[in-house]
């Protein structure tokens, strides 16, 4: 897995970091991290996934609803959430690398409230693996890497390798938070035991 805490820490640049990757090398970490996410949640049950975590930090700007912003996220709504993130990095990484301009977000995410079961966190796992890598097929043979766009206000811009990774960086960050949810309902179902 790359190593974004350094970008985080600011001991290299996200350039840097991304500097020489390869669609090979973006299929690779994707396949990695679906598998990662996979690995923590292999032994989780249907209620794990909609337990609601102790979460004194939840802060979510861009909730629904004024009543989601400070509510804890279940199992479910960060799977929902990382991969719909990591699917709009690729599938704008895609119009990027075929030399389309930059046009706006494309992003679509399951309602958090319908990832109630393990199975279907698998199976949106599996589904997000399956279209990022065949976005990757979008790429042509001489892909457009001169191509950037500005990712938020007065940030560097970044071409498709950048932009597919972001989506790989985003879903890196929540892995602690997937660790800490299973861990929590784990707890739970011992203590309830």
């Amino acid at each position: 897995m790359l190593d974004f805490q350094a970008v985080r820490d600011g001991t290299v640049t996200f350039a840097e970091l991304v500097d020489g990757l390869t669609q090979d090398d973006l299929r690779d970490l994707t396949r990695e991290m679906i598998d990662t996410i996979l690995n923590l949640i292999v032994d989780c049950l249907d209620a794990d996934v909609v337990f609601e975590p102790d979460d004194p930090v939840a802060d979510d700007p861009f909730a629904a609803t004024p009543e989601e912003v400070h509510m804890p996220w279940t199992l479910g709504h960060v799977v929902v959430h990382t991969t719909a993130s990591a699917e709009e990095s690729a599938v704008i990484a895609a119009e990027l690398a075929r030399g389309v301009e930059y046009h706006g977000r494309s992003r679509y995410e399951v309602p958090w409230q319908e990832a109630r079961t393990v199975e279907g966190c698998r199976h949106r796992l599996e589904e997000s693996r399956r279209m990022r890598l065949a976005s990757l097929e979008m790429w042509p043979d001489e892909p457009h890497l001169d191509n950037v766009c500005e990712v938020w206000p007065d940030s560097p811009g970044v071409n498709a390798v950048g932009r597919f990774a972001l989506g790989l960086m985003h879903e890196e960050s929540h892995l602690g938070q997937i660790a800490d949810i299973v861990r929590q309902a784990r707890l739970s179902r011992a203590a309830t035991s």
